[in-house]
């Protein structure tokens, strides 16, 4: 059915729906193909990818519900890419460098233009975290002080030139792998979600015509700027602050400081990050896209289920860090644990904020770690990298308690099944539960963290990048804060962020952090 303008930019409200729902379609078409036709259990089982359309200027149109550190910061970024690269039918431009759109460097990202009738109309975008991108330490997660140090750094190249393959990127990206199968079949996969959503999407052009898909896409965006600025309306204005610190950074400095300040006025939000610690020497470091993607998912979570995934929703939130900072940190900074376990803490920050604005929805601190754990072996004929994120405490709000041993916030990854696991590596786990009385107690308890053991089959290397070992999640209006997280090796206490060597026969313990409980608990006669 042809989408009918009832007057310029403007569609009624059902041909609005379905618009949105269509586009909403080919996102969740193109993850589909991604996740059926990949090789590694980190995108197959745990899926780690996200899925996204843009505007030929580079603005989002539409995004399925996946990776929310990957959309923000596609969103935030994506413009600066259009203008950078001249366009063709039948190109794939690939790219992971976070300080040119990227996040960190496993998450390698491809894009698309759409064309129909030789007008560029789009493009579509995936993203995908591999396990294996170049890095001295198997799991490209390393506990690093450079960039050049986490793997092979991508700027923006075309990989497809004319629907013609650049041999010379594609051999340098493979021969950068210990598995250039597996990075053979994900990448592949890769460019297959891509040519899917070409096709899906040219064909709902054509069906709708040029005029009409441009004059739906500016329907879209002025519904989610409408839709946005309803849900910021209903935050009392004024300012709010609010201050945490990261544990460390892996290379010796600890007790990093976030502090934010939040200005909502009629105009919209501003949200400004001066006073935060200055970039450092390890890996928590943000580009400013991803605190930019943090920042729009606290923002998202304020607006209704049916806020459409769009530009015109952020049209009003602004942000501001400076250049050099821990939220803003500009090259060679060393990005690994930023694009993960900053940016959850900076969800945290938000939060924090605007409780004081919104106390009766607002909820406690989360486990506030992706809790990352990469490992494997370079050893030749018997290579293998493997990377899991596990999940922990919600943090408890006003209206129940929190989860327990649930992923949180900027990740929305699935664990890696244990049977899945053992299959493919040398290693066995030898117990996977939850961490019962982590949570923060309080009128409404938070959520309880979880433990997963692994046991070493053969000698491997294994790297730590986890938060929250040093500074509890935080309660609110009088809960008590979360547990801490522990790492234990043969049960010795790891630090938080570290690498380490290990044999055949160890055993590894990773305790997740609880989230902070909300309300003073009542006390018993």
């Amino acid at each position: 059915m042809k989408i009918q303008n009832e007057a310029k930019n403007s569609m009624n409200a059902l041909a609005l729906s379905l618009f949105s729902s269509r586009v909403d379609a080919i996102c969740d078409d193109m993850g589909m193909v991604l996740r059926n036709t990949a090789f590694s259990p980190n995108i197959r089982d745990r899926l780690d990818y996200s899925c996204a359309i843009f505007d030929a200027q580079g603005e989002l149109c539409a995004q399925a519900a996946h990776i929310p550190v990957h959309l923000g910061s596609m969103a935030f970024a994506m413009c600066d890419i259009v203008t950078r690269m001249q366009w063709q039918e039948g190109d794939q431009v690939i790219l992971n460098d976070p300080f040119l759109g990227g996040t960190h460097l496993p998450d390698v990202t491809l894009i698309a233009p759409v064309f129909v009738k030789k007008e560029l109309m789009g493009f579509v975008v995936n993203r995908a975290h591999h396990a294996d991108i170049g890095a001295d330490t198997p799991g490209s997660m390393p506990v690093s002080s450079r960039l050049e140090e986490e793997g092979l750094i991508i700027q923006p190249s075309h990989l497809f030139r004319r629907g013609q393959r650049q041999q010379e990127i594609w051999e340098r990206i493979m021969s950068a792998t210990r598995s250039p199968r597996t990075a053979e079949g994900d990448i592949s996969a890769q460019l297959s979600a891509n040519r899917t959503g070409m096709e899906r999407l040219q064909a709902f052009v054509r069906e709708q015509g040029r005029a009409a898909y441009r004059q739906g896409l500016s329907a879209l965006n002025d519904y989610g700027q409408r839709m946005a600025r309803a849900a910021l309306a209903k935050i009392p204005q004024g300012e709010y602050r609010f201050e945490d610190y990261l544990d460390d950074d892996g290379q010796g400095h600890k007790d990093l400081r976030l502090k934010v300040c939040v200005r909502v006025d009629d105009t919209g939000v501003d949200v400004d990050f001066s006073g935060s610690a200055d970039q450092v020497a390890g890996n928590v470091n943000c580009p400013l896209s991803v605190a930019a993607a943090a920042v729009y998912y606290v923002f998202r979570c304020l607006m209704p289920l049916q806020t459409p995934a769009c530009a015109g929703v952020f049209r009003d939130i602004r942000l501001h860090a400076p250049p050099g900072s821990l939220l803003n940190a500009t090259y060679p900074a060393a990005v690994a644990a930023g694009n993960v376990e900053t940016s959850t803490r900076v969800v945290d920050l938000l939060m924090g904020a605007l409780a004081q604005a919104l106390p009766e929805q607002i909820p406690a601190a989360s486990h506030g770690s992706m809790n990352n754990l990469a490992m494997g072996s370079a050893r030749i004929g018997s290579a293998w990298d493997y990377y899991e994120t596990m999940g922990g405490g919600m943090g408890a709000g006003p209206r129940g308690g929190g989860l327990s041993a649930v992923q949180t916030h900027m990740t929305n990854t699935l664990n890696t099944p244990v049977e899945v696991l053992e299959q493919q590596y040398p290693l066995r786990i030898r117990r996977y539960l939850i961490r019962r009385g982590s949570g923060g107690e309080g009128l409404r308890r938070g959520g309880d963290g979880l433990l997963r053991e692994f046991e070493f089959l053969a000698d491997a290397e294994i790297s730590l990048l986890t938060e929250r070992r040093r500074h509890r999640p935080w309660g609110l209006a009088g809960g008590e804060s979360g547990e801490l997280g522990v790492n234990r090796l043969n049960g010795e206490i790891l630090p938080g962020k570290c690498h380490r060597h290990v044999r055949a026969g160890d055993i590894l313990c990773i305790e997740t952090p609880g989230g902070g409980g909300w309300g003073a608990a009542e006390r018993k006669n």
